[in-house]
């Protein structure tokens, strides 16, 4: 992976055991965040992850529609540098690097960290590309305006504070970068406020999110009923 010096300062930091970029911070998490933790959890993810549009909108929306629809938008290019938050099973991060990106892939759990890394090996032992670090998206340590595109998947509804973590976003963004969001919208339901209250999920109004975004422009959004997903361009 081709870093200005300063990411790779960052990247040559001491690693835990596991090979991950020791995490700088420990913040309150969620208990989602928490449950992320667990090998169980981070063993089960993908199966849950294939199924989970589907089921979360109720209409037919697989990995593949999901894929198409970030490739269009987004079009990743070869050699640009990528970062990848909340990475879980890899998803976006295999996405990037087979379109030839550099991708760092992070995560707050140990767990889903090695799940990710051995799924990728075994599936796609050709692709190369990916670095992996132990980090809290929200805030992350890493070098200003130093990617050229940032996702951030469904964590963006379980971290403790997502304006903290499009903040942090859009800091790390190149002017002309950009930002890609899928996360749950609020609807007001009991469901969603019992989940809130259980496991710390926050579940976002579309119309708040330039608040968090001053020096970022929405470029497309596209809806599958409650499931969204966003992207942004970060201004000169």
């Amino acid at each position: 992976m081709r870093s200005s010096r300063q990411l790779e300062g960052f990247l040559n930091r001491p690693r835990t055991e596991g090979g991950q970029t020791e995490q700088p911070n420990e913040r309150r998490r969620t208990a989602a965040q928490r449950s992320n933790l667990l090998p169980l959890t981070a063993a089960g993810y993908m199966s849950w992850r294939a199924r989970s549009l589907s089921l979360l909108s109720g209409t037919a929306f697989d990995l593949t529609q999901e894929a198409a629809l970030f490739g269009a938008l987004c079009r990743p290019e070869a050699g640009q540098r990528w970062l990848d938050v909340g990475t879980s099973a890899g998803y976006y991060a295999a996405l990037l690097a087979g379109a030839g990106a550099h991708v760092l892939a992070c995560d707050l759990s140990p767990a889903m960290l090695r799940v990710a890394q051995r799924r990728l090996r075994d599936l796609f032992p050709e692709l190369g590309g990916i670095d992996w670090a132990l980090l809290n998206g929200e805030q992350t340590g890493l070098p200003r305006a130093s990617f050229d595109g940032v996702t951030i998947g469904a964590t963006l509804n379980e971290t403790s504070s997502p304006a903290a973590m499009l903040r942090e976003a859009a800091a790390l963004l190149k002017p002309g970068g950009q930002l890609w969001l899928m996360y749950l919208g609020r609807n007001g339901s009991l469901g969603q406020r019992a989940l809130t209250r259980l496991g710390g999920l926050t579940f976002l109004d579309p119309a708040e999110l330039g608040t968090y975004l001053p020096q970022m422009e929405r470029r497309d959004l596209r809806r599958v009923r409650e499931v969204v997903f966003e992207r942004w361009v970060r201004q000169p």
